[in-house]
């Protein structure tokens, strides 16, 4: 964890969807279930209505995307994704997602571990009609696995263990 020491961030935006293709709907909360999921949300283990449901993954219970990616496809693409465009379940500012990988970290008062950088789709095209794919490679956001549920709110703050 010797990397990440020092960084502190907050959650600045919630979105969960109880199916595939459907938008995106702000929470000012969210309940995070040990082992399962977020309630509600498309990708919940044994509730799975999401675009890869046929492939249930421990690792994907719940997702992280940066604030500070949107603002950087703003300026070097100029193209606005807003934050319940990007399809991940909590937008982060002052973390640094794609160094996690492995570590486990608080979400407010739950705690998490990172499984894997999420990858773009085409599919997010499809949904957004806007060309995000290759603004969104290395910078797609965090899949977690939630060690330890609970209620996750705006402005809770994120930082290590």
């Amino acid at each position: 964890m010797s990397g990440s020491i020092g960084w502190s961030g907050v959650v600045s935006h919630l979105h969960i969807t109880p199916r595939a293709f459907l938008p995106m709907q702000a929470q000012e909360a969210i309940e995070l279930v040990a082992g399962e999921g977020i309630v509600g949300d498309r990708y919940r283990i044994g509730t799975e209505t999401g675009f890869y449901s046929e492939k249930p993954e421990e690792g994907r219970q719940v997702t992280l995307f940066e604030a500070e990616v949107l603002e950087a496809i703003l300026r070097d693409y100029r193209m606005e994704i807003l934050p319940e465009e990007h399809r991940r379940n909590v937008t982060t500012r002052g973390v640094p997602v794609n160094h996690l990988v492995g570590q486990r970290f608080r979400l407010g008062g739950c705690v998490v571990e990172a499984t894997r950088l999420s990858i773009p789709c085409r599919h997010i095209e499809e949904i957004l009609g806007k060309p995000v794919f290759d603004p969104l490679v290395h910078r797609s956001g965090l899949n977690c696995k939630i060690l330890e549920g609970g209620t996750l709110r705006l402005g809770d703050a994120i930082r290590p263990l």
